[in-house]
């Protein structure tokens, strides 16, 4: 007849083992979601200051030409679309 050892034992002969597999497996784990988050927390970052530079680029344009059509308006030679006044 095999001795049967009692479910507790197997438990501490087993748990200091898994502790010493699973500490390292988890760190390891956390670390790299850690990194993964900064990761990816920059490249939002530099998606937005991107956004936001072709945004003021934009506007900077399209104040600029609607000053010149302002500006050729009221010298009353030419309209905004090119065409000669009278």
């Amino acid at each position: 007849m095999t001795p049967v050892a009692p479910p507790f034992l197997v438990g501490l002969i087993t748990a200091p083992l898994i502790k010493r597999v699973a500490k390292p497996l988890v760190r390891g784990i956390i670390k790299t979601s850690v990194g993964l988050t900064f990761e990816v927390r920059r490249a939002v970052i530099e998606a937005g200051e991107e956004i936001q530079d072709l945004t003021a680029q934009v506007a900077a344009e399209k104040l600029s030409s609607s000053a010149r059509a302002r500006r050729v308006k009221a010298d009353g030679e030419v309209t905004a679309q090119g065409a000669t006044v009278g």
